[in-house]
């Protein structure tokens, strides 16, 4: 067995280990979900918690962690007696981002349930975390279906698992901790607001910090146990003092002066729901007990907001995590002052110490972190070529799609084969019986009953009568974006109106889960802004920085594309891809640039490669190239007005197109 690197060796990183030690010592926080760049210590302190947390006494061979205390009275494999335990210690499941539905709740025998009318059932992990630590690392790329069960069962305390009529249902109370890093994809706004705290870690630009991180893991690593017993006794206290803090929690007292204090703090950044209040009541209930005091203190409650209020208060995915501490501290100051939430400080003086307010990490940023990681604005502009300008506002767009059915990931673009959706039809099992199609195998089994020789009214059942139901859902795609920056689109209203729709497409593909890429053109070339990636806001921020001027490559901008989607088939055959041109269809740059471009578009045609061409030509004279280059793509062509969702234009052409199908 490995050796864990000790909890209170890790430097720096003061929220992540306060956030953590705030749901060990009241669970009911809501767990932890850490954002951060990679090789920050996520996993390490993670894994580390898991030592501190005291041992836990369970039922003798109960695969489902009962309390031997107080059992629970729905347990699979009871009911239980309550009497004398055995203690092991608290355990730290991981969850792999490739776990199936049927790993993560359990999985029940259909055929010996059919067949034999029992319940098999066997525990998946939301059993094995009972009383634990549940982990997910790389939280948002895990499938929305599974962040919706693990987070489910969070909030319930229980995992339920009904299939054809059989029904099991288990207690499933654990720490649930995510780690994600946020160039790779946001999750969903509704998924963020089930996480209770939030923390931002990055690397510490302080050079002594740095040594220091790289002398302790070195030491780790050549004697994890001789490192570990050298932070034996640090460990020791941390781990009484998370004992002490759980059975202080029932006496901490939440004035009407601090609860008042956490309606006008979420009221005033504007979050949704009541989920937000809830949490910071609970974590500002916890921080009191870590520091050792019965009675939540103003500063309590700003620390519950710091941790409990950065990812609720984000509208969009393009807006910046984070909260304005001036405006929380005036919020606080404004609705304070009350001498029912002024008691004398605790032995601790506050919540100090590492239950207190952390001190600024030197260069490790925060929710006002230094580093800004925006794109560089450019520096001067040559003949023909302006500065960047800003998109205007996005808006709602209509959904485009790729047409026939797929096998990629789990999204909501287009449509395809998967395990979660509607029926479609049924098929022999391959393997593993997981979604019974009862209609089919009764239909298959029925021809066979006098053979079989029934006698009664029930249905004699044989394995391979058995049938899979096919079901059909949605997948994402990979939107590739080509964008012509040129000097035909250059007029600045005309660019930011350009930009807003790109911006506007970039949000529908964070909504429907899509992986996305940005090719622009202009001048005498096409780079690739964005390789593909499931971070659309880091789209939207080289969109924003993009300039324009220049002459128009259209035929290399395509070619570039054309690149990008070879690379990433070789990588993700099964992700289909959807090809959207932002141009007006001018062809500018190069030798014979019309017809090389047209040369580079039937190539996408060949491959069969979805396309939409978004028609920027304005004026009262129209040209048309951008439906000709659409012609060449083999596919369709739309206007920046027939782009929005209530398009007026938009419903009349479907409103024709309906007709003459009839």
């Amino acid at each position: 067995m490995t050796t864990p690197f000790p909890f209170t060796a890790v430097v720096g990183q003061d929220d992540l280990r306060l956030a953590l030690l705030l749901n060990a010592v009241s669970p009911s926080v809501g767990g932890v979900l850490v954002r951060g760049e990679k090789g920050t210590a996520k996993s390490t302190a993670v894994r580390a918690l898991s030592a501190l947390l005291p041992q836990v006494d369970v039922v003798p061979g109960c695969r489902f962690s009962c309390d031997p205390g107080s059992p629970d009275p729905a347990c699979p494999e009871g009911p239980h007696e309550p009497g004398a335990g055995v203690e092991r210690p608290a355990r730290m499941v991981e969850l792999p981002v490739g776990a199936s539905e049927d790993r993560l709740v359990g999985a029940l025998d259909i055929e010996r349930a059919l067949a034999e009318g029992v319940k098999a059932f066997e525990p998946g992990l939301l059993a094995d975390a009972h009383r634990g630590i549940l982990y997910v690392d790389e939280v948002n790329l895990l499938h929305d279906h599974l962040v919706d069960l693990l987070l489910d069962a969070a909030a319930m305390g229980a995992s339920y698992v009904e299939r054809e009529g059989v029904s099991v249902r288990h207690a499933a109370r654990f720490l649930l901790v995510g780690t994600m890093n946020p160039e790779e994809g946001e999750l969903r706004p509704q998924l963020l607001d089930r996480f209770g705290l939030t923390v931002e870690v990055a690397a510490s630009r302080e050079p002594e910090q740095r040594v220091e991180v790289v002398r302790r893991r070195l030491a780790h690593d050549d004697d994890p146990a001789g490192f570990a017993a050298r932070w034996a006794d640090e460990e020791a206290a941390v781990r009484q003092r998370i004992v002490a803090a759980r059975e202080l929690l029932p006496q901490v007292r939440l004035g009407d002066g601090a609860l008042r204090q956490i309606a006008a703090t979420c009221a005033a950044f504007e979050v949704d729901g009541m989920r937000a209040d809830i949490v910071m009541a609970r974590t500002a209930t916890a921080l009191a007990a870590w520091a050792g005091r019965t009675d939540v203190l103003a500063e309590d409650v700003r620390q519950a907001a710091l941790l409990a209020l950065p990812h609720r208060r984000r509208r969009n995915p393009f807006d910046a995590p984070g909260l304005d501490e001036d405006k929380l501290d005036e919020t606080l100051q404004e609705f304070g002052g009350s001498e029912d939430d002024d008691p004398d400080p605790g032995p601790d003086g506050g919540p100090g110490g590492d239950g207190g307010q952390p001190a600024p990490d030197d260069g490790s940023g925060g929710p006002q972190g230094e580093e800004s990681g925006g794109e560089p604005q450019p520096s001067g502009a040559g003949a023909g070529e302006q500065s960047a300008v800003r998109a205007s506002e996005p808006f709602r767009t209509k959904v485009l799609s790729v047409s026939g059915i797929g096998e990629g990931a789990a999204g909501r673009r287009s449509r395809a084969r998967t395990e979660h959706g509607r029926t479609t039809g049924a098929r022999r099992p391959q393997g593993a019986l997981t979604k019974l199609h009862l209609a089919a195998t009764v239909q298959a089994a029925a021809p066979h009953q006098r053979a079989r020789g029934r006698t009664g009214s029930g249905l004699l059942l044989r394995r391979d009568d058995l049938r899979q139901a096919v079901r059909e859902g949605h997948e994402s795609n990979l939107v590739l974006f080509v964008v012509d920056a040129s000097g035909s689109m250059a007029a600045r209203q005309r660019m930011s109106a350009v930009k807003g729709a790109v911006l506007s497409l970039l949000l529908d593909a964070y909504q429907r889960r899509d992986k996305v890429g940005l090719v622009t053109f202009r001048g005498s070339g096409a780079e690739v802004a964005l390789p593909p990636t499931s971070s659309v806001d880091a789209a939207a921020a080289r969109l924003e920085s993009l300039p324009t001027g220049g002459r128009t490559p259209l035929a290399a901008g395509l070619l570039k594309a054309h690149d990008v989607l070879r690379v990433e088939r070789l990588r993700d055959p099964a992700r289909r891809a959807l090809l959207v041109v932002v141009t007006d269809g001018r062809a500018t740059g190069g030798p014979e640039p019309v017809a090389l471009a047209g040369r580079a578009a039937r190539l996408f045609a060949a491959e069969g490669v979805a396309s939409v061409v978004v028609d920027c030509e304005s004026g009262p004279v129209r040209l048309g190239l951008a439906g000709r280059l659409a012609g060449e793509l083999g596919g369709t062509a739309v206007t920046l007005d027939e782009l929005r969702a209530d398009s007026i234009a938009g419903l009349v052409r479907e409103v024709q197109g309906d007709r003459r199908a009839a």
